[in-house]
């Protein structure tokens, strides 16, 4: 077997694949939760553009991700 040949199987071996991360739950059910009769809303709405756009929590404030609008959060 020739050096390049030892390589490539060397290379092929190394490949193999690799676990997938599961992510964080995507959608809607992020951001409303069903208690009894009625839907809450997790996340607060932007003062600017109003219902129907929520804002991003980012630990220590909210970001509205349409104008950028910022709420920080009470220490």
């Amino acid at each position: 077997m020739s050096e390049k040949e030892e390589k490539e199987e060397a290379a092929a071996q190394k490949k193999g694949k690799t676990e997938k991360k599961k992510g964080k739950e995507k959608g809607v059910y992020t951001l409303y939760k069903i208690e009894g009769n009625k839907v809450v809303r997790l996340r607060p709405t932007c003062e600017r553009c109003g219902p129907g756009f929520f804002m991003a929590d980012h630990g220590d404030r909210y970001t509205c991700g349409h104008c950028g609008f910022t709420r920080y959060k009470h220490a």
